[in-house]
Order: structure tokens, then sequence, then C-alpha cells
């Protein structure tokens, strides 16, 4: 599993939604909301949903939210 950043766990954090594909649901509905020059944003949220994609939901449990 790749390291999640201090910032893609705030990030994280703020979008939980109590389960791995509900937050990333959220974060997938918040990033189609980004203007063009949250661009910075944009990238931090990919990443941090490729990610999460690629945890097992035992994985996100895991993180202290």
């Amino acid at each position: 599993m790749h390291t999640i950043t201090y910032d893609e766990q705030q990030l994280i954090t703020i979008f939980n939604s109590g389960s791995r594909n509900g937050t990333i649901s959220a974060l997938e509905k918040m990033s189609a909301e980004l203007e063009p020059d949250e661009s910075d944003l944009r990238d931090m949220t990919a990443s941090a949903l490729t990610k999460l994609r690629a945890m097992t939901d035992a994985d996100y449990e895991s993180l202290d939210l």
C-alpha cells in the first residue's frame, strides 16, 4: 500500500463517510465540482483516490481518521 500523506489524510478525514467506498464516492463527487484553478486540490484528490481504491476495507478502517 502506498503511504498516505498528511494532506491526503486530512482530505480523507473531511470526506470520511464511515466506509472506504462511501469516502471514495464523496471524493469523486467533490472532485467533479472543482474549478480549473484548483489543480493542486484536484491532484491531491486523485492521488488519495488511487490509494483508497488500492487498499482493503480493513486497511481503511485502520487509518487514524
